[in-house]
């Protein structure tokens, strides 16, 4: 089997969050559909990367990706980035094992991990839903931090009031994100068309800006990580390979990556 290369390729796992075709202006990496179970065990064996990037994942019809195929994949020597969405929520699980989170939507899952009496932060979050891969992901529905970073710059800029802020921010964690979006939750709170036509203009992209931000920043990240050991020894647990055949994938793949060349 052939060795993993530093010169190996950059995969990039991406959905709905930002568009192909201005992720590849930004870096030249192998783009793949959002990550489901199996699918970092799957693309290490095809491409031999030397770094992954997750922004976005699968959730409903496949199994979220697991946190240990990542831990896998790190135990090979490939750096591991997440951002904006399913990343940034992984990365903030893992990033004591040495898993690189980028952006803010990775510092706030972080910051409501660590601290010590906060709400657990929702993983729907960063939940949009999406058109089919033949569409691109075209997003659907807007996320909820989208959403709440959206209200919070409005009330900044005194276009909307602290007690409007509030109330739209309830509205849009009460609803399912299937069916949260911005003219959704404004009208839920009986606004007129005129007042949503002219604030729906300054939607906030906060999934979109971190995913650049995590693009832009991938030859830096590499470079440093490659400067240190990669973590130590990966163990497989009985869950974990079960998991795998019930998804159709040879759990045997864990064993035969050539680790750490």
């Amino acid at each position: 089997m052939a060795e993993r290369s530093d010169e190996g390729p950059v995969l990039v796992f991406l959905g709905p969050t930002l568009p192909l075709a201005e992720a590849e202006r930004t870096l030249d990496a192998i783009y793949l559909q959002p990550s489901a179970q199996g699918d970092i065990l799957l693309a290490a064996h095809a491409f031999r990367p030397r770094a992954m990037v997750l922004i976005d994942g699968q959730f409903e019809d496949r199994p979220a990706v697991r946190h240990k195929e990542i831990l896998w994949a790190m135990a090979q020597g490939i750096v591991m980035i997440g951002a904006a969405s399913m990343g940034a929520l992984r990365a903030a699980e893992l990033d004591g094992f040495g898993m690189i989170g980028v952006g803010l939507v990775y510092r706030w899952y972080r910051r409501r991990r660590l601290a010590l009496h906060a709400d657990p932060a929702p993983d729907d979050a960063v939940a949009v839903h999406s058109g089919p891969p033949e569409l691109g992901f075209l997003p659907l529905t807007d996320s909820l931090i989208d959403l709440q970073r959206t209200f919070s710059a409005l009330t900044r800029r005194g276009a909307i009031t602290a007690s409007e802020r509030d109330l739209l921010a309830t509205i849009a964690r009460s609803m399912n994100f299937r069916e949260r979006s911005l003219p959704a939750v404004f009208r839920a709170a009986g606004w007129p068309e005129e007042r949503l036509m002219v604030l729906r203009r300054e939607m906030v992209g906060q999934k979109r800006r971190d995913a650049l931000l995590a693009l832009k920043n991938v030859p830096r990240l590499v470079m440093q990580r490659g400067r240190v050991s990669p973590p130590g020894a990966w163990i497989a647990t009985n869950t974990f390979l079960r998991d795998l055949e019930a998804g159709g994938i040879d759990s045997n793949l864990v064993n035969t990556y050539k680790l750490n060349p």
